[in-house]
């Protein structure tokens, strides 16, 4: 008996070793690559829908099709259509290949055997709903995946292949409803790691959706849709919600009849039928989640008041100097006290006292704060004060304020995405100093520790204090790692009573 017993612990610790080099997933076999540190693999390129082409654009995303053998899983997919980023941007990185044929995600397993539990960390790209993929060398996992989480990076559709809203869509949907067609792919690419993410030593209760900018806006969105409940267990938020409100069903079709009129399209299957670049040239605002009636029932702030959202617990904040990549190079400060004055009317002094104006340097400033509070810092407040509201879970909020070596740094202080390689433990070179290898320790480590028990806190770091409404602290990432109170509050007071009294942002 104990040597058959040993025979069949023998078997099983084989068979663990072998997936962690070939993998049994729903749809078939998949082999993965050596990374670039010892110990681990890469599994790149996984298919987690069917191509969504020819009848399949503006369809929900399918299963993908089943194969035979062992599929490679040794190259990214391509990233989905879109424009790269301008040359000089802080956010283009090498150029990938792209196309409708994009649903692809790629796994980080830290695990030698299927047999381990491990925290998992699906990251949503940003972009603006626009660009990007999940194959950007910036978002590479293997950091993370050594300190014991598995990563996950998914493709989504992104401009009017994943936002295109249209009546005859609608209709044909069954839910009378379009649009928001890349939050569904995030949702199926979630439920795919539901069904395959043991195959690779993960724990499917513990599932971490983590995104920045426009993939913090669909964090925001997957907490508050019911089609993604019970898919993650926690959520983490970089630089990105939606609570100032969504455009609606109705708003998003109206733009789509008139592209369609545009194109000269007299059908959807007219527009199915128009090639890939086409549309991608004429998109114009096409991209952008809506408040559809069945992904989202209603307004993100309406159904956190409600307390209908998946209430997870939440580590979200923002960054410094978000709004010095959005503003022009010169802000004359006559015309930002029109603007103030035109928008603020009888608050435009009070206005002007926050963000002055006296000179063209003083504009720009003014200017560049005005973008970081409204758009970054007063919804990651909001989503803040909003879950201690009416949620259960823990909240913890981060300010980051450490400006990275090197030269958009240096022009742009501690800017819009400047925390990702910290996070994603890429902060490396000749220019790093002593704080930035301790913030990328720490950043990672309270990542990976929140996946793991949906508290960042670490014996070896510093106490990271959840957020209360009557005590609103923050964790401080800059000169030094400690706890804060939330930052520029008088600006964000401001911001939100004109919020309250207008409802929106004018």
């Amino acid at each position: 008996m104990r040597s058959l017993i040993w025979c069949c612990a023998a078997l099983w610790s084989a068979c663990g070793a072998a997936n962690a080099d070939t993998v049994r997933i729903d749809s078939g076999q998949i082999s993965g690559v050596d990374g670039y540190q010892e110990g681990i693999r890469v599994f790149k390129g996984i298919p987690y829908a069917r191509p969504p082409v020819g009848d399949l654009r503006w369809r929900a995303p399918q299963p993908p099709a089943p194969w035979d053998g062992v599929r490679a899983a040794d190259k990214f997919g391509a990233a989905c259509m879109q424009t790269p980023y301008p040359e000089g941007s802080p956010y283009r990185s090498a150029a990938e290949p792209v196309s409708e044929d994009c649903l692809y995600l790629n796994v980080w397993p830290p695990a030698k055997s299927n047999r381990e539990r491990h925290p998992v960390m699906v990251w949503i790209h940003g972009g603006a709903f626009t660009r990007g993929s999940g194959s950007t060398p910036a978002y590479d996992g293997e950091e993370l995946a050594k300190k014991g989480a598995v990563v996950v990076t998914i493709n989504y559709r992104l401009g009017i292949f994943g936002f295109f809203a249209h009546p005859e869509l609608s209709r044909e949907s069954g839910r009378n409803a379009s649009g928001n067609y890349g939050i569904l792919d995030q949702i199926a690419a979630l439920e795919w790691v539901q069904k395959n993410i043991g195959a690779f030593g993960g724990d499917p209760r513990r599932v971490t959706i983590f995104g920045e900018s426009a993939g913090s806006w669909s964090v925001n969105i997957l907490t508050a849709t019911p089609l993604a409940r019970g898919l993650f267990q926690r959520a983490i938020g970089e630089s990105g919600a939606l609570f100032a409100g969504l455009p609606t069903l109705a708003e998003a079709e109206k733009r789509g009849l008139a592209l369609a009129r545009q194109l000269g399209a007299d059908s959807i299957a007219a527009l199915r039928a128009r090639p890939a670049e086409d549309l991608l040239k004429a998109q114009g605002n096409q991209a952008g989640a809506i408040v559809d009636g069945w992904l989202l029932p209603e307004q993100i702030s309406a159904i956190y008041a409600e307390h209908k959202q998946n209430d997870v617990p939440l580590l979200i904040g923002s960054n410094a100097d978000e709004g010095t990549a959005f503003v022009p190079a010169s802000v004359k400060p006559d015309d930002f006290k029109a603007l103030a004055r035109r928008r603020f009317g009888e608050d435009s002094a009070a206005f002007l006292k926050i963000y002055p104006a006296s000179d063209g340097e003083e504009a720009h400033q003014s200017a560049a704060e005005l973008v970081r509070d409204q758009t970054f810092g007063w919804e990651m407040r909001t989503w803040a004060r909003a879950q201690a509201k009416t949620g259960k879970s823990k909240i913890f909020v981060y300010y980051f304020s450490r400006v990275p070596p090197g030269p958009f740094g240096a022009r742009l202080g501690a800017y819009h995405a400047s925390e990702i390689p910290y996070v994603f433990g890429h902060m490396k070179g000749p220019q790093v100093q002593d704080i930035d290898n301790e913030i990328t320790h720490a950043m990672s480590t309270y990542w990976v520790n929140f996946a793991t028990a949906g508290d960042p806190n670490h014996k070896d770091l510093p106490k990271w204090p959840a957020y209360h409404l009557k005590l609103e602290l923050a964790m401080s990432f800059g000169q030094r790692i400690q706890p804060t109170e939330v930052p520029n509050k008088s600006a964000l007071d401001f911001l939100d009573a004109y919020f309250q009294k207008h409802g929106r942002w004018q």
